[in-house]
């Protein structure tokens, strides 16, 4: 079986190495050269597919940057300490005024950086700013001076409520550094919504669950950060991840564009995306050694550490309470509980299942708001542009 990738029109697009079926049924095999071919309708779909990804990229291109991460190494025997650059991700330009670019990109390519610099189509390397983070959902803005991108078109965001499976989808991003910068891959929408961790690169911890779109378009370290576009050239996901494993391949995901939109835009605002936040703090009990557990029926859900807003020490929970739901859904872990919470608003009322000494009880909170924090080592809080780049109806398609 020959694989192949769908264009506009639904037709399937093969590769020029495959065998192609002559008009008796036989399988005869694609020189590779069009002059050995007849024109006819086994042709259109291959043009078709590749004049449309063709037009994308020359569209897109230019807004796609490398983003490298600068840290500060220390030398103890010289007690001297330099940058050096740590990593590289990619980011796209999203939006620009009169004195700045925005580029996003993920949260793990810029985290704990003393330093970013972002790298142009051109080549040309310019120090950014780091606007704000959010590892909740792995997201970053970045700015630059308007004068290095002035010529540069930020992209369009799609609607990713509309993606469908096994439409196009083509990735564009620096895998394994800027010598492949600009890396053009193609592939499908594989799945439109798979729960995927959302992890702390320093812990490795699991901090939410996050709904994310899969592709089969090549997802490779230094991918993080692009864009995932569709054959009009939107942008219909930030790639963040793949899966890396023994007999897998081409399993790759993208945060959503609605998603991408909705934290860029608070960040922009105010250097923060903002999270409903119930005023606890806890861990997961599974992670809790055992001797140290409370005197609950339950081996799971979330061990509460400390009760601290006004809100939640009104509903009556207290310390070492154990969360085994929120609003009637399971709490297995400290993941479960955020990940149901970041559904809700600042202001929403959520019923809490708890346990305490043995006994089933239930407490009603009020959420506050969390903001998110600072991952690199830069000043981000100056760095925040009052203003709200995505207008009434901008995205309404």
């Amino acid at each position: 079986m020959v694989d192949g990738t769908r264009d506009s029109s639904g037709a399937f697009a093969y590769p020029a190495s495959a065998a192609i079926t002559a008009g008796d049924g036989q399988v005869a095999p694609n020189t590779g050269s069009a002059s050995h071919l007849a024109p006819g309708p086994e042709s259109q779909p291959v043009a078709m597919a590749t004049d449309g990804i063709t037009q994308v990229v020359k569209q897109v291109k230019p807004a796609v940057m490398g983003v490298v991460n600068y840290a500060t190494v220390t030398d103890f025997f010289q007690q001297t300490a330099k940058l050096q650059p740590t990593g590289v991700g990619t980011g796209v330009l999203f939006f620009k005024n009169t004195m700045y670019g925005f580029a996003v990109t993920n949260n793990h390519v810029v985290e704990g950086a003393s330093k970013v610099e972002v790298v142009l189509a051109s080549g040309k390397h310019v120090q950014a700013q780091v606007v704000g983070t959010d590892p909740y959902t792995d997201l970053a803005v970045l700015r630059v001076p308007e004068s290095a991108i002035h010529n540069v078109e930020p992209i369009t965001f799609a609607n990713s409520n509309d993606i469908q499976t096994g439409e196009p989808a083509i990735a564009i991003g620096t895998p394994l550094g800027l010598d492949f910068a600009d890396t053009v891959t193609a592939g499908i929408v594989s799945a439109k919504q798979r729960l995927m961790p959302v992890e702390d690169p320093q812990s490795q911890s699991t901090l939410d669950y996050q709904a994310v779109i899969q592709t089969d378009a090549a997802i490779n370290p230094g991918n993080s950060g692009g864009p995932l576009l569709n054959i009009r050239g939107e942008v219909i996901g930030i790639n963040s991840s793949k899966i890396v494993a023994p007999n897998f391949e081409g399993m790759g995901f993208a945060i959503p564009s609605n998603e991408v939109k909705n934290i860029a835009q608070q960040i922009m605002k105010s250097g923060h995306a903002l999270h409903p936040a119930l005023g606890l703090t806890g861990e997961s009990l599974a992670s809790i050694p055992e001797q140290f557990w409370p005197d609950v029926p339950v081996d799971y859900g979330v061990w509460v550490k400390l009760v601290l807003s006004p809100e939640a020490q009104k509903s009556g929970i207290q310390s070492q309470d154990v969360i085994v739901a929120i609003d009637g859904h399971p709490v297995k872990t400290m993941a479960d509980l955020r990940t149901y919470l970041f559904q809700k608003k600042p202001g929403d009322v959520v019923t809490l299942t708890t346990y305490r000494n043995g006994n089933k009880m239930e407490f009603h909170i009020k959420l506050g708001e969390m903001k998110s924090v600072n991952t690199t080592r830069m000043n981000a809080s100056a760095n925040a542009d009052p203003l709200t780049p995505f207008g009434p109806g901008q995205f309404d398609n």
